[in-house]
């Protein structure tokens, strides 16, 4: 088993706490936050006591950006908390495992794949359902609001900002995403990729 800074080889329950509880649930306050002020705009520009929107500035523009960045950070870090508990047996997703093998010739090389995506994103690494090409697809994005594929319904997602880790591992990612893939639920993924499996536009 590979140890990483500190004698971490799993992610602790500290970092999944102040990960969860506070800045999660800092996403999901301002989620709502957003929601509030964008409904009161909404109705301020419907009855014309409020400016519309501006490309250069303008409330409207600033809250629609904002909106985007929280609901992607409170979406992506829902996916990641639901795969992040598992004991890394991927004989417990046979279908993904099929599709993830028929890609990448196995489920080890999509790992090894995955994992150096992983290494070069900013923010999140994504294995996605592509629903306009009928794939499966894998994604990095340097930022909540950048690197999404529109059709594009996630499956397995990976935290790759150093709040998820570096209390554990130092400046060690690789140790962390090692230790990603011990404890990953991929009953949990192999839900959500029958959930979604099939759906095409």
């Amino acid at each position: 088993m590979t140890t990483a800074v500190g004698g971490a080889s799993t992610i602790s329950e500290k970092t999944m706490m102040i990960h969860k509880d506070k800045l999660y649930a800092g996403y999901v306050a301002k989620l709502k936050e957003v929601g509030e002020k964008l409904k009161k705009l909404r109705d301020e520009i419907v009855i014309g006591t409020a400016p519309g929107g501006n490309v250069t500035y303008s409330d409207l523009r600033s809250l629609k950006d904002a909106e985007n960045f929280v609901t992607n950070a409170v979406y992506l870090h829902e996916w990641y908390f639901d795969v992040i508990s598992g004991n890394g047996d991927f004989g417990q997703a046979p279908e993904l495992s099929k599709a993830i093998s028929e890609k990448w010739g196995s489920v080890l090389n999509f790992i090894k794949y995955f994992s150096e995506g992983a290494m070069a994103a900013r923010g999140w690494s994504v294995l996605a359902w592509n629903t306009k090409n009928g794939h499966i697809m894998q994604y990095n994005a340097d930022a909540h609001n950048q690197g999404a594929v529109w059709g594009c319904i996630p499956i397995i997602v990976l935290d790759v900002y150093e709040h998820a880790y570096f209390i554990d591992f130092g400046a060690d990612r690789k140790s962390y995403i090692e230790a990603y893939w011990r404890t990953f639920n991929w009953s949990a993924a192999e839900k959500m990729y029958l959930k979604v499996v099939g759906l095409t536009l």
